[in-house]
């Protein structure tokens, strides 16, 4: 099964990294305010960073690397040219 690491701009300018199996549903529930509780108080703007091609593990890994970056390279991972987000907006 893949998994996704994705990244989300939220409404209040801070960027939410998370794992997921279904990037549509994932996103729908964080909208929908039933997934984590970072989204209570704020709204998911814009899905803005996706990885594709991970195990459970690896994806929980790389979503843990991702969450220690700094703010500014996240912005950078985000402006990365094998980003997939950029092909699903």
């Amino acid at each position: 099964m893949d998994w996704y690491v994705y990244v989300i701009l939220c409404s209040d300018g801070s960027l939410y990294t998370g794992i997921t199996t279904d990037l549509s549903r994932r996103y729908r529930q964080h909208a929908e305010q039933k997934g984590a509780k970072y989204f209570r108080g704020r709204q998911p703007k814009q899905l803005v960073y996706v990885e594709k091609n991970h195990d459970r593990r690896s994806a929980g890994q790389r979503e843990a690397a991702i969450k220690k970056l700094s703010r500014q390279e996240k912005w950078q991972l985000i402006g990365a040219p094998d980003n997939l987000a950029k092909e699903l907006i």
